[in-house]
């Protein structure tokens, strides 16, 4: 015989709760026991109600809860059952006597007080479990300090009450909302802001920090960490609501701080209906869709439904790789995957794709990023970058492409490398052809990207594997950072934004000293920089600068309906058969590997360029700047 569940052992209990309520009903209406002359009635009517009441409670199902485990939705369900089995009760009464010599405040009556004992009943449990706990975690658990006290840290207090097995005594929360200082979050108080934190951690004997906060600041995060670090305590972030619910058990989830959270800002919000537009039911090609950024921006387009899309990259390895993780990952949404191997630099073969697929949304992700690399093959640049940009926007103007998407970089901007500036030529050129055609050519231009191939993080992590020494540029070196994610969503959002010609700029708040990052990244690890992990400069390598920048011109910046997206001034004056014999002599020096005439055609090209050693000379007339 199957056991019965242990939940529905408190059905008993509550027939003895419904069987007082109603006798106390009529003592509280009569005031006395007369009520009780006619004993085989009153009987008669209490079965009734049981009877009602029983089959109400059971049809609603209520007893699936885990009354241990109470909570305010179980509360309301309590409420709705109980006030649903007096009606019902009530009506059998009707049919039964019409209420004859019977009072009609008694089903009133027996409802409030059904329900105080239900609910008595629901919260007590609970109420002693946690007070038992919690008196017995206080003498041996480890004392915890909680950083944000909002909704997400009181999901996570309920939680860790729940995990009994976890010794922690949450003795306080940090919150940096100075109105909630000295409030309470189920009991456990606010003690002040994350400027407190060393206070508290002294006072109450804090073992372990751990931060509760949606999406939390990464200035606050690094200031924390060295609080951390000074007091000798362990440092853990919890992922964000929708990470947290999605799992179980949802402790589990607790991390260690990564890299990303010393950078971490608000994530871009997207116009999902916008985006949806321009690439549900399209055919989208992807220029690149083996490197780090094309990959993911195959990934998110995927999720937008598209009816075809073409991964091109002239990787082999790559290109299968993405195209596995496509097929493996969005399966469901039917979605039909190109892959193409092609080169952007072979005209031809370029037509070709572009004909046999006719995409109507073009992401233009192929291009040679790496800045010393680069510098000594710039023939290869030249090609890649600038020559293969303009073989696919040319044709994609030909064929009648809706929209053309240009990954571009901060590097553009007042280059001093062949990189940058090779990129720049490309925006130029968009440009230039954008004014007079029917495809809408967009550049997006971002700083660098974490984890990307290839980037300085992946290098770091290497180094400090290999215990040291970590090898900086400069100690003045600064850049710009963003996340994979927050790179692949400007270039969605861009794409439904942009109309001709405009260069759409990330809002990346501060720069980060790359020294600074180094040295998290070494405490991060459980190491001291300069003391177990040596720090050295290499010095600034070909065509690499001091400080990056994203736009050329600040009074040219305009801003967007998009509270993180600006737009850089639109190029006016132009003559487009001019540039493009300019550009043409540029491809011609590349072909024959001219490489020191490379550097000078890309000066008429882009008159903002500096090659490196001009670059060198300038910084040290003008001296150095600090973060």
């Amino acid at each position: 015989m199957k056991a019965i569940p242990k939940r529905y052992w408190v059905f008993p209990v509550d027939l003895l709760f419904m069987v007082l309520s109603y006798f106390l009903a009529h003592l509280v209406r009569f005031e006395d026991l007369r009520f009780m002359d006619n004993q085989s009635d009153f009987w008669t009517c209490t079965a009734i109600v049981l009877v009602t009441r029983s089959v109400v409670f059971f049809a609603s199902g209520i007893y699936r809860s885990l009354w241990s485990y109470a909570s305010l939705h179980d509360l309301l369900a309590i409420i709705k059952t109980t006030i649903l089995s007096s009606l019902v009760a009530t009506i059998a009464l009707l049919f039964y006597n019409r209420f004859s010599q019977l009072s009609r405040m008694v089903p009133i009556l027996d409802t409030l007080i059904l329900l105080s004992f239900l609910c008595l009943r629901s919260l007590s449990w609970r109420m002693v479990r946690d007070q038992i706990f919690r008196t017995s975690k206080s003498k041996n658990g480890i004392p915890i300090l909680l950083v944000g006290a909002g909704k997400l840290g009181a999901t996570f207090l309920t939680e860790l009450r729940r995990h009994n097995q976890l010794e922690y005594v949450p003795m306080g929360f940090l919150d940096d909302d100075q109105n909630k200082k000295g409030g309470y979050i189920q009991g456990v108080p606010i003690l002040g802001t994350t400027n407190d934190a060393e206070t508290a951690i002294y006072r109450y004997g804090i073992k372990k920090l751990i931060m509760t906060v949606q999406q939390p600041d990464g200035r606050v995060v690094s200031k924390l960490m060295n609080v951390c670090d000074k007091a000798g305590i362990d440092f853990k972030i919890l992922p964000s609501f929708g990470e947290f619910v999605s799992e179980q058990p949802k402790l589990a989830q607790l991390r260690e701080v990564q890299v990303e959270d010393l950078l971490g800002r608000p994530t871009v919000n997207l116009e999902i209906e916008s985006i949806r537009s321009y690439l549900g039911n399209k055919v989208i090609l992807v220029t690149g869709a083996g490197g780090s950024i094309g990959s993911e921006i195959c990934r998110q387009i995927a999720v937008f439904r598209p009816n075809v899309l073409v991964i091109l990259d002239a990787a082999e390895t790559p290109l299968y790789e993405i195209d596995y993780d496509l097929r493996k990952n969005f399966s469901e949404l039917q979605i039909d995957i190109r892959p193409v191997i092609a080169d952007v630099k072979n005209l031809s073969r370029i037509s070709a794709v572009f004909e046999e697929h006719r995409p109507d949304v073009v992401f233009h992700c192929a291009a040679y990023k790496h800045v010393p690399m680069m510098e000594i093959n710039p023939s290869e640049a030249v090609l890649n970058n600038v020559m293969g940009t303009k073989n696919v926007a040319d044709v994609c103007r030909l064929i009648g492409v809706e929209r053309f998407v240009l990954i571009s970089t901060d590097k553009a901007v007042n280059p001093v490398n062949i990189m940058g500036a090779s990129k720049r030529a490309a925006e130029i050129y968009l440009q230039h052809i954008s004014q007079n055609s029917r495809t809408k050519f967009i550049t997006v231009r971002f700083g660098n990207v974490l984890g990307s191939n290839g980037s300085v993080i992946p290098r770091f992590r290497e180094q400090i594997k290999r215990g040291g020494p970590v090898t900086v540029t400069h100690p003045e070196v600064i850049r710009y950072f963003m996340t994979i994610p927050e790179a692949t969503q400007l270039v969605l959002q861009a794409g439904s934004m942009g109309e001709h010609g405009e260069i759409f700029i990330l809002d990346m708040g501060e720069p980060v000293k790359i020294l600074n990052l180094a040295e998290e990244m070494i405490r991060l690890s459980g190491y001291a920089p300069h003391k177990d992990i040596k720090i050295e400069y290499s010095g600034l390598r070909p065509g690499e600068k001091l400080y990056e920048e994203l736009m050329l011109d600040e009074e040219g910046i305009k801003k967007t309906h998009h509270p993180k997206i600006r737009i850089a001034a639109r190029l006016e004056n132009y003559n487009l058969l001019l540039f493009q014999n300019k550009l043409n002599r540029l491809f011609s020096l590349a072909k024959a590997n001219k490489n020191k005439e490379i550097y000078l055609g890309f000066k008429e090209i882009v008159p903002e360029y500096k090659i490196h050693d001009e670059y060198i000379e300038w910084e040290t007339t003008h001296g150095n700047r600090t973060i």
